[in-house]
Order: C-alpha cells, then sequence, then structure tokens
C-alpha cells in the first residue's frame, strides 16, 4: 500500500482471507478507518464479533496504509525530533500560558480538576475560541469539537470571548462542532465519531466537559464498580488515541469527590480512581480563591515543574490578574 488514499473506506480493504461479510460487520458496527488504525484487535474483534486473527490481520494492513513500517525501538533525539510536531494553543492569559509551558498541547490529554463553579467550563469555553485564532496569536486556525456531557456550553458565553479575541461571533460559533451526550453510552459512542469529525472538519482541540459525570451516576455502588472502571479505561484510551493519532488537544474536566475519613489536607480528590490519573498526560487543579481569583496547580506532569498560576474570570472570558 503505497498511500492511505488509496484506502479511505472499510470496502476498499483487500486481504486474502477476509471477505465481504467481515467488513459489513466492521460497517454495521460502526468502525472507520480511522478506528481500525488505533483500536487494539482484541476490541475490534469483540465489538465488532469478528474472529481475532482476522481482526489482527485488518489492524496491521491499515496501519500499514496509514503510518507504513513503524519502527520499534528510536533514539531519544529521533522522539525528540517528533515531539516538534506537537502543537500549542493559547488559553489567552500569560500566567496559564507560562504554567502550561506554552499552552495546552495536542497529542497529549489535559484535565481540568475542580469543584463546581472553579471555572473548568469557562476555561473549556476559552480554548474552544482561542483555537480559531491565527499561529502568531497563539491559536491554530482550526476548529473545535465540544461534547457535552453535562449541558452546560453557552454559544452566550462564546460569543462574548470571541468579541474580545477580534473573531467575528458567527464565525466563532460555526468552527465550533458541539454534541449533547445523554449517557455514558452515548457519550462513549461521541468519542468513537470524533476520529471520523477531526478527520472531515479540520479539528484540532476536543472538550469534553465532563467526563466522569454519567459514570458517576450510572453506575453507582461497589457491585458496579468495576464494570465502570473498564468503561472508563476503554473511553479514556478511546481518546488518548485520538490525540495521539490524528494529533489535536483533548481537554477533559474532572470533579472531584470528598473523602470523610481525611483529617488533616485536602479531603477532596479527583473523581475516577487512577485509571484517569494514570491515562490523562497532564492533570491540573483549578480552586477557588479570593476576590473571585482562580488559582491552578500542576497535580501530575511528566515535565511541568510543581507550580502555580492565577487568573480571573470576567465577562471577557479567561485573564490575567
Amino acid at each position: 500500500m503505497d498511500n492511505k488514499a488509496e484506502i479511505s473506506r472499510i470496502e476498499d480493504i483487500d486481504i486474502e482471507g477476509v471477505g465481504r461479510i467481515t467488513l459489513k460487520k466492521l460497517v454495521d458496527a460502526g468502525y472507520s478507518i480511522e478506528l481500525l488504525v488505533t483500536l487494539p484487535p482484541q476490541v475490534i474483534a469483540r465489538e465488532a464479533k469478528i474472529n481475532v486473527k482476522k481482526a489482527i490481520l485488518i489492524s496491521e494492513y491499515v496501519r500499514k496504509a496509514y503510518f507504513g513500517e513503524v519502527k520499534n525501538f528510536v533514539t531519544a533525539k529521533e522522539l525528540m525530533d517528533r515531539r516538534k510536531n506537537v502543537l500549542r494553543i493559547s488559553t489567552g492569559s500569560n500566567t496559564l500560558d507560562e504554567l502550561f509551558l506554552g499552552g495546552v498541547e495536542t497529542q497529549a490529554i489535559t484535565e481540568f480538576i475542580g469543584e463546581f463553579g472553579a471555572g473548568k467550563t469557562q476555561l473549556c469555553h476559552q480554548l474552544a475560541v482561542m483555537v480559531q485564532l491565527p499561529v502568531e496569536k497563539g491559536g491554530l486556525e482550526a476548529k473545535a469539537l465540544y461534547i457535552d456531557a453535562e449541558g452546560t456550553f453557552r454559544p452566550e458565553r462564546i460569543i462574548q470571548i470571541a468579541k474580545y479575541r477580534g473573531i467575528q461571533p458567527e464565525q466563532a460559533l460555526e468552527n465550533i462542532i458541539y454534541a449533547r451526550a445523554y449517557n455514558s453510552s452515548h457519550q462513549i459512542y461521541l468519542a468513537r465519531e470524533a476520529f471520523r469529525m477531526v478527520k472531515n472538519e479540520g479539528i484540532r482541540l476536543v472538550v469534553l466537559d465532563s467526563f466522569i459525570g454519567y459514570f458517576r451516576s450510572e453506575y453507582s455502588g461497589r457491585e458496579n464498580l468495576a464494570v465502570r472502571q473498564q468503561k472508563i479505561n476503554g473511553h479514556i484510551h478511546d481518546l488518548y488515541r485520538l490525540a495521539v493519532s490524528l494529533n489535536v488537544a483533548v481537554v477533559i474536566t474532572n470533579q472531584v469527590i470528598s473523602s470523610p475519613d481525611v483529617f488533616f489536607g485536602n479531603p477532596q480528590r479527583p473523581a475516577g480512581g487512577n485509571i484517569i490519573a494514570h491515562a490523562s498526560t497532564y492533570r491540573f487543579w483549578i480552586r477557588k480563591g479570593r476576590e473571585g481569583k482562580r488559582i491552578v496547580k500542576v497535580l501530575d506532569s511528566p515535565y511541568h515543574p510543581e507550580s502555580e498560576a492565577i487568573f480571573t474570570i470576567t465577562e471577557n472570558g479567561i485573564i490575567d490578574l
């Protein structure tokens, strides 16, 4: 296979031993070429109800068509060269951008954690506008995909931020593709659909606000914990594959829960447990301060130094003090 233009649909796959019936099962299961590139063969086989050996053949065929022969081992220098493809979206705040070492990264999941009213959704609204700006102004001249699982997205807020940032409000709204998730299964489905949307619509930012809410309400109780964590694990790894394979920035928000057995220190901790903690590339905790201030702290990161930044929320969006 010389280039990926030769394989744009599942029906175009031509592998000895893989017939039309198998390919139809993939289509009926909602698969796209983009998903076949990224998902493990075992997952494909289970969800499409096909033979695992055939799923492996299909995965290898499609992956080679997209990426060619992939080297298993590279030098750190080669890896550093690859990192040059990472793009950054400005938050619109100099102090936040300094904390994030240039902005929110593509090829990564950035998680904003905080209690209700901390400013997580406000930051998501702002990023959905900022990504549309020219590169010299901190944007990527691209669209945003916004998956709303809490019903808190407001076009009116986008208009306010866009006016302040010098973008025509109608244009800003057109460049944000919105989807309302109504339950955890629908949320997972929308994340899978994002693979197709990102490729076709010129999207560089995918927002999921919030990641955990439906899972907490639909899988309550210890008897459902194992199933819930399994669902969360598959879902967040879908988002990670989306970020890495299509070079987009994935931003998720997360809620906090209280630990009544903690008597010293902060009794609050992020919801979702270790699965989200390990899968998110960068984790930032947002909390309320005095006089309307918001404090952002690096909670976990492979290379951000442990530090804090302060911003405020105004009618014009997130700005420096």
